[in-house]
């Protein structure tokens, strides 16, 4: 048994130990890249999550939101840039926030470079909070004066004519119905 015990040990030891680099590396040679690094997960878009994967995204987007979004760039609530608390209940806005949230992080990134943050104002923030707090956007029947906080969902267009003729009964003869010119 203890025979077993220490080759465990010793098992675990070996698998924790990192592998040297290649000394091949440096010359980029095509198979003598060293193992391979796992990627990091491909982040995916907030309304595709479910569950507590969903909630655990929507609660660090709302601290982000909350912590630095707003108190930078939540110019003042006016009918012409409404705001609402519940916002999270929003969808459409959700998606958008999550959206910025993400490109702003690849954009904060050493990697983008110097200009990484002014690519994220000019082609990110700008366009999203136009669209969010546009005065017919997903917020319009929301908070339009601090004074007085709304929230109201807009009921989203019906469903296509294409998708309401196919769940409609067939007539009584079972063929569908067949337009003559």
């Amino acid at each position: 048994m203890e025979q077993s015990a220490q080759q465990a040990r010793q098992l675990d030891h070996l698998a924790s130990t990192p592998v040297p680099p290649s000394p091949f590396a440096a010359f980029s040679m095509p198979g003598f890249e060293g193992p391979a690094v796992a990627a990091p997960p491909e982040p995916r878009p907030i309304l595709e999550l479910e569950g507590e994967a969903y909630e655990d995204e929507l609660d660090a987007l709302s601290d982000w939101v909350d912590d630095f979004l707003l108190p930078v760039y939540g110019a003042e609530v006016t009918t012409a840039a409404p705001w609402c608390l519940q916002w999270q209940e929003h969808s459409d806005v959700v998606a958008w926030l999550h959206a910025l949230w993400l490109a702003y992080q690849q954009h904060k990134d050493p990697e983008a470079g110097l200009a990484g943050m002014f690519v994220w104002h000019r082609d990110f923030l700008t366009h999203a909070i136009a669209a969010i707090r546009a005065p017919g956007g997903p917020l319009s029947a929301c908070m339009t004066s601090p004074d007085r906080p709304a929230h109201r969902l807009l009921p989203g267009p019906p469903p296509s004519a294409r998708t309401e003729k196919a769940t409609e009964p067939e007539p009584s003869g079972g063929e569908p119905d067949k337009q003559t010119s």
